[in-house]
């Protein structure tokens, strides 16, 4: 009758650590969803890029 207990016991802790894991799980998720959604609203607006002025950059001298 021990080994069925002792079985049935060690069955029921591990249900027991696998519901809490996942228990766990939801909170971070929830918890990455809101820091998400949080900084979309705060990030900055990228602006359009300006265009080049001159000729910098244009000529490039390779020595080999």
């Amino acid at each position: 009758m021990s080994s069925v207990s002792s079985a049935s016991s060690s069955y029921g802790m591990e249900v027991l650590s696998a519901s809490l894991a996942k228990s766990q799980q939801v909170q971070q998720g929830n918890q990455t969803l809101q820091l998400l959604s949080s900084t979309a609203g705060s990030a900055p607006q990228q602006t359009a890029p300006s265009s080049p002025v001159g000729n910098l950059g244009q000529n490039i001298d390779i020595k080999v």
